[in-house]
Order: C-alpha cells, then sequence, then structure tokens
C-alpha cells in the first residue's frame, strides 16, 4: 500500500457500504454526494482495485470492495476501543456500553434484559432511544454496541447484523382500580365496552394484539394509542383505560403503576431480541446478554 493511503477515504467507502448508496452516505456524512464519490474514487484510485458497482438503485461489494470492508471493519471497531483504553491506563478502569432501545420495546423489560450486565464493575451505560431502523443504521456504523428491540433485524446484505432472540413473555390485560371491576366483569368480551389503550402499529406485538381481538370476535373500545410503551401504561394508570403489558414485568408494574391484573391475553407473546453487528472482536458485555445458542441471521 503506498504512503498516500488516506484513512478518512477508508471511512467514506465503509459508511457507503453500510448505507447501501452514496446519497444516503452523504446524508448521513453531512456531506455532498460528490464530495464522497470523490473520496470514495480517490480510495480506489491508491488501492487500485474497483470496490462498488451499481446494483439496482444503489451500490453493493466488489470481491475486492468485500475484502477491504472486512479490513475496514476491524480499523474502526479498534479505533472506536482507543478513547477507552486509553482513559483504563491512566485511571479506573471502566468499561463503556452503548445500548440502542427501541421505541416499541416495553421499557420495564428493558431492565430485566440488561440484568446480565449490571453488576459488572466500572460500566458506563449509554442508552439511546429511537425508531428501529435509526438504531439499526447507528449499530451498523458501530456507534451502538448492541439494540434491543421487539423484532428482528430485516435482512439487509449492506448490514452485517445478527439477530439473538433473549426472551420472551405471554401477555396480560392490566387496569386501575376504577376499571377493574368492570374489565374482570366477562373478561375479554368486556374489554368492548371499558375503554382499551393499544400500541400504535409501530410495535411488533400490535397485530398479533388485533389478530387476538378478531379470533375472539371482540371489537374493543380503543381511546387512545401510544407509540411510547411508558407513557400508555402512565395514562392507563391514571384511570384512561385498560392496556395489555407483558406478564414478564407484573410486580414492577403493579408496584409502579398500582395497576391489577384482568386476565391472561392468550396466544400473545412479546419477543425480545438483541441484534449485534458483525465483528470479530465482540463487545465482552454484549456476550453477556446474548444466549448461548447461535444467532438468527
Amino acid at each position: 500500500m503506498s504512503q498516500s493511503f488516506n484513512y478518512r477515504h477508508l471511512y467514506y467507502f465503509w459508511v457507503v457500504a453500510k448505507e447501501g448508496g452514496m446519497a444516503r452516505a452523504a446524508d448521513r456524512l453531512d456531506m455532498a454526494v460528490q464530495t464522497v464519490s470523490t473520496q470514495v474514487r480517490e480510495l480506489e484510485r491508491e488501492l487500485g482495485f474497483t470496490l462498488l458497482k451499481p446494483a439496482g438503485r444503489g451500490l453493493e461489494l466488489t470481491d475486492a470492495g468485500l475484502a477491504a470492508m472486512r479490513q475496514a471493519e476491524q480499523i474502526f471497531q479498534l479505533g472506536e476501543q482507543l478513547p477507552e483504553a486509553l482513559r483504563n491506563a491512566v485511571g479506573p478502569a471502566t468499561v463503556r456500553l452503548a445500548v440502542g432501545i427501541s421505541d416499541g420495546l416495553p421499557k420495564l423489560a428493558v431492565r430485566r434484559l440488561m440484568e446480565p450486565v449490571m453488576q459488572h464493575p466500572g460500566l458506563r451505560l449509554l442508552c439511546h432511544e429511537g425508531e428501529f431502523d435509526d438504531l439499526l443504521a447507528e449499530l451498523a456504523l458501530h456507534r451502538l454496541d448492541v439494540v434491543l428491540a421487539d423484532r428482528a433485524a430485516p435482512a439487509n446484505h449492506n448490514l452485517r447484523l445478527y439477530n439473538h432472540p433473549i426472551g420472551s413473555s405471554e401477555m396480560a390485560w392490566y387496569a386501575p382500580a376504577s376499571l377493574i371491576v368492570a374489565a374482570r366483569r366477562h373478561f375479554p368480551q368486556s374489554l368492548a365496552s371499558v375503554p382499551v389503550l393499544l400500541p400504535t402499529r409501530h410495535a411488533a406485538v400490535r397485530p398479533r394484539l388485533d389478530q387476538w381481538f378478531e379470533r375472539l370476535g371482540i371489537k374493543p373500545n380503543i381511546v387512545g394509542e401510544f407509540e411510547d410503551s411508558a407513557l400508555l401504561k402512565t395514562f392507563g394508570a391514571t384511570g384512561m383505560g385498560v392496556f395489555a403489558a407483558p406478564a414478564l414485568v407484573h410486580d414492577e408494574l403493579s408496584a409502579r403503576y398500582r395497576v391489577r391484573r384482568v386476565g391472561a391475553c392468550d396466544g400473545v407473546d412479546e419477543h425480545f431480541f438483541a441484534i449485534a453487528a458483525q465483528k470479530k472482536i465482540l463487545h465482552p458485555l454484549v456476550q453477556r446478554l446474548l444466549p448461548a445458542q447461535p444467532p438468527a441471521s
């Protein structure tokens, strides 16, 4: 490799490969498309190989590009670990763990899912909540170590992500004191008359709840829909309506929101996933979160 090799050019190529196109990469980098394209072409000139080729409306890696991408993954992963290595060398050892939390994931469940790492000495936890697709993009760029979500990441040859099922919970219906008697009377048909709160359709469990109602022939009396699961529970606890939640968090739910269980939501489960990027050097705390079985691609 010539001495003129520029690692900034490699970084731009890496982002383009992750995003699957120049325009999306330019948007992610907050740069002009022409600037990004020029930098990638310069890298190809320096290396003497074509790294990207057209694929539909986007780009895909050539064989040389795949080899370059594997090296870039390791280079930038090690580079991101450098500040922490220096901090640990001159002070008390800390372990930084950046976790993306999908906005559709019940927040009370997050604490349960994180239990395997919470007592680790020197843990420095950074939690970022956001939309599922945005978090996957951040994970692919190694700005996050893992994403916790209520669904698996879709297949995408540009985003080398791996899905690890880390648990599930049956759903149950809960009500505040003001609605508990009415909700329990003739349950689950009572959900056609008492006010009901549901997650919006961005939540993976919502279609399963809709199918449950349809299977039982119940037209629910929906008075509110919420993207944020904590907000849904807050409004439910104040008397606005009956809502479904994972039975996994029954104790915390009852203690924090003063609600009581109405009945089971038979056949409806909430699923939990840890999504990690393909790395040869996997974050040690991410390994603690993952099950022993091989990940689903």
